[in-house]
């Protein structure tokens, strides 16, 4: 009689309706979660002053709503575009420095001029001077827009890397949240150190050579008989060598550090995963799956966060660019523009400063391409060691 009464309270129990409903994803799991919970206020406010100085150039930049874009495959920028609006950029930049090109121009005919009649001057002392004084102001001129330039790739690279102290942080937050600690760990001090010492290396070093070597140009054609062309060339070597010497240290200890930490947590990783779904009856199978959507969900936002990040450093990159590229190309249209009517020092004069913005030209570009490599083996990182899990 017991066992009967049991049977029948036991078939009650599993007949009656009992409202159920499955439980709801966690919010950490899903990248929009994750999305939201992630702090980006430091990067969304130097984005907003960005767009103050992009005019147009390309489209106005949010950096969480282009990370949202990214993440949901909804990137809508059109490279064409984007090559549109560059040039435009560049033809207002070359236009606005027309008045210093007309000025260049004028000042070397009214110089040719003097330097034509000194023959009708007393000895040619009053000649002289006249022309020195031309040739003075002329020199100037073309020296306060090169500092203006160099002091362009300056802030330039100041911008850059204050946005990679931004960035990184982030990067390697959804990094440690993959499982990459032994990464993080090994990444945080030595891509900061590395960054830090690359922008404060172009500034102090670089920069300050190549500015020298365009001083030590014009002197060279303020007389024949003073010439220390060899010496201004030496000094762009030596600036070019640094560069390159950094820039192959840097790219070295990254990739050399970022694939052996990559390697020990992708076996930490999977280690973990086997000893979970071996020693944990049940439940472990299903903390190996929460733990997959976790690192799958940080892997594709990390993947948006640097993506976006590779944009916001190539708008901080080319923009400079840009500018430096059109004062280089008036000073370098002028000399070929003085040569046949003016003096042949003063064409040299303004080729030469125009070869030393090129110098400045390129070393911002190096300072681009390195931390967009920086960027990009960090990402890399992830990608790696998800592999070897």
């Amino acid at each position: 009689m017991p066992k009967i009464i049991c049977t029948l309270l036991l078939i009650c129990l599993f007949l009656s309706p009992v409202p159920v409903q499955a439980a709801p994803e966690p919010q950490g799991v899903s990248p929009e979660g994750q999305l939201n919970e992630l702090e980006m206020g430091k990067l969304e406010e130097f984005v907003e002053h960005l767009n103050s100085e992009i005019e147009g150039a390309v489209p106005e930049l949010k950096f969480k709503e282009l990370v949202v874009q990214l993440v949901k495959g909804n990137f809508d920028w059109q490279v064409t575009d984007i090559f549109t609006g560059l040039f435009k950029f560049f033809f207002k930049e070359v236009v606005a420095n027309a008045s210093l090109l007309g000025k260049l121009v004028v000042l070397a005919v009214i110089c040719a001029v003097l330097q034509n009649l000194m023959s009708s001057f007393e000895k040619g002392t009053t000649g002289k001077l006249a022309y020195a004084v031309s040739y003075m102001v002329l020199i100037s001129l073309a020296v306060g827009t090169f500092t203006l330039a160099v002091n362009t790739g300056r802030e330039a690279v100041d911008n850059m890397v204050h946005f990679m102290q931004a960035l990184l942080p982030l990067l390697l937050t959804l990094l440690a949240a993959m499982g990459g600690v032994a990464s993080t760990a090994i990444f945080h001090p030595i891509i900061f150190g590395s960054i830090t010492a690359i922008g404060t290396i172009i500034k102090i070093i670089v920069f300050p050579l190549i500015f020298f070597s365009a001083v030590l140009t014009i002197l060279s054609n303020l007389s024949e008989r003073f010439q220390v062309s060899r010496l201004a060339d030496l000094m762009k070597t030596v600036a070019m060598g640094v560069l390159g010497l950094c820039s192959t240290v840097f790219l070295g200890i990254l990739a050399i550090k970022g694939v052996a930490g990559s390697v020990t947590d992708g076996v930490a990783i999977r280690t973990a995963k086997f000893a979970t779904d071996a020693f944990i009856p049940v439940v472990g199978g299903m903390f190996s799956d929460a733990l997959d959507a976790v690192i799958g969900s940080s892997l594709l936002i990390k993947n948006a966060v640097g993506m976006a990040g590779v944009i916001i450093i190539f708008v901080l990159t080319i923009l400079p660019m840009l500018k430096i590229f059109a004062v280089a190309f008036v000073y370098k249209l002028a000399g070929a523009l003085i040569q046949p009517v003016g003096d042949k020092q003063m064409a040299d004069c303004l080729t030469g400063l125009g070869k030393s913005l090129i110098s400045i030209f390129a070393a911002v570009a190096t300072v681009g391409l390195l931390f967009f490599f920086a960027i990009t083996i960090v990402v890399g990182m992830g990608d790696l060691m998800t592999m070897l899990r």
